[in-house]
């Protein structure tokens, strides 16, 4: 996909963040826009914001990306209502920070259906019409953690993990029948967003001293500017987009180490987590 002109993106998780970026550096170069979101306000926010950068037609829906019959739902509206699909980005995500063994199952259930089974869904519902385009993009959105693993984040790392295996296969499944839609899976460091600030944590984290903390050391890069790489990489075809020095930095270690780079990670959570609560 060389341009996005007149083409049909769909974005998941377009209130806020990443998301939000994305409508607005799409909304620039002329294209049309189905953006989904559960968080109402944020959503409509974000239609204010793309209709004022000019966008050529956007339509916002409520939607909960790991509701299955909901997700049916919305794809063949979307479809009907804009008469094809280009580009689907899978950006809706949520964190779960604890140990595995202070997790409780609810919240386990949480975090895989939104970052995993919703990107299963997106991928699903509207990979038949990308391939009707003649030119179409998959998008999912991993994350850093989707290519090294942290500890607190077994759930989160397990989900990012899965996204990016799915979408690896589905762009083999590609080329091997060869339709013309490209995959790319993004793997984003730490990127300025409210994620941290809306995560779910267990009883032994002080979820307001972890947000702070990725707030603060973390979260390095704007999402516009995150958007920005994305959509180069959409445009260059890349299998693989790595967002951020840190995403780069970290994931070079982990080749470098092997297996190995788990014993360094687990060597510096000791020094600079939080401190859990007793």
């Amino acid at each position: 996909m060389k341009n996005f002109d007149a083409k049909v993106a769909v974005i998941t998780g377009a209130g806020s963040g990443i998301g939000r970026a994305l409508a607005l550096n799409l909304a620039g170069k002329g294209t049309r826009l189905a953006l989904s979101d559960v968080d109402d306000r944020g959503l409509a926010e974000t239609v204010d914001l793309v209709k004022n950068a000019g966008a050529r037609e956007v339509r916002s829906d409520h939607l909960d990306v790991a509701d299955r019959a909901a997700f049916t739902a919305y794809a063949e509206q979307v479809v009907e209502h804009f008469g094809q699909v280009n580009l689907v980005v899978n950006n809706a995500g949520v964190a779960l920070a604890g140990d595995l063994v202070d997790l409780q199952y609810a919240d386990m259930d949480w975090i895989m259906g939104i970052n995993f089974w919703g990107v299963v869904h997106g991928t699903k519902e509207f990979l038949p019409h990308l391939i009707a385009s003649g030119d179409g993009h998959l998008v999912n959105i991993s994350s850093l953690f989707g290519l090294v693993s942290m500890p607190g984040q077994s759930m989160y790392n397990a989900a990012k993990y899965a996204v990016r295996g799915l979408s690896e296969a589905v762009r083999e499944e590609m080329l091997v029948a060869g339709h013309p839609v490209g995959v790319t899976v993004v793997h984003p460091g730490g990127i300025k967003t409210a994620i941290a600030r809306s995560a779910r944590y267990s009883d032994k984290e002080d979820g307001a001293e972890s947000a702070k903390f990725f707030d603060a050391k973390l979260a390095r890069m704007e999402p516009e500017r995150a958007a920005e790489i994305i959509l180069k990489g959409v445009e260059s075809d890349k299998a693989r987009v790595l967002v951020g020095i840190d995403a780069h930095a970290v994931h070079q270690m982990a080749k470098l180490l092997g297996s190995r780079y788990q014993d360094v990670v687990a060597n510096r959570a000791k020094k600079l987590a939080p401190t859990k609560i007793v």
